[in-house]
């Protein structure tokens, strides 16, 4: 069975075996996410990036976003997310949803881990997943 992913390329494996999928530049080593595509992309040999990194930066989403945003939309259906930075070890910084509920309990430098969340229904009904980061610690409890 195969995930449905919000983007193509970002994503190989499946569930607890997923990874983010970045590029390792040919001539300069210097890693890029995502992955490019098309002619620049011939330029980069496909990584698997690291599962787990710290966060360097948040904010908390609490209004629907504009379009083009093609999550869940309007005032009823949405609920309020944190986005930020993880910076994954000797690798990059990579922009990404942020799982947690206790938004008060994030903080900069805290551990994180790579995860895959539900992100809209597809036409036929289908999860439609998006890559994140959440808190080890929330992982324990």
């Amino acid at each position: 069975m195969t995930q449905n992913m919000v983007a193509p390329g970002l994503v190989a494996g499946e569930g607890a075996a997923a990874r983010l999928l970045g590029g390792k530049s040919r001539s300069d080593g210097r890693i890029v996410f995502p992955m490019p595509s098309g002619p620049e992309g011939e330029r980069y040999d496909e990584m698997e990036l690291a599962t787990e990194g710290r966060l360097w930066s948040y904010t908390v989403q609490r209004f629907a976003p504009k379009r083009p945003y093609d999550g869940p939309s309007g005032e009823a259906d949405f609920r309020p997310y944190a986005v930020g930075y993880v910076e994954l070890a000797e690798q990059l910084i990579v922009e990404a949803r942020l799982d947690t509920a206790d938004f008060a309990a994030l903080h900069i430098g805290m551990p994180m881990r790579f995860t895959l969340l539900p992100y809209r229904q597809g036409p036929d009904g289908s999860a439609v997943l998006t890559y994140a980061f959440r808190p080890v610690d929330e992982e324990q409890s």
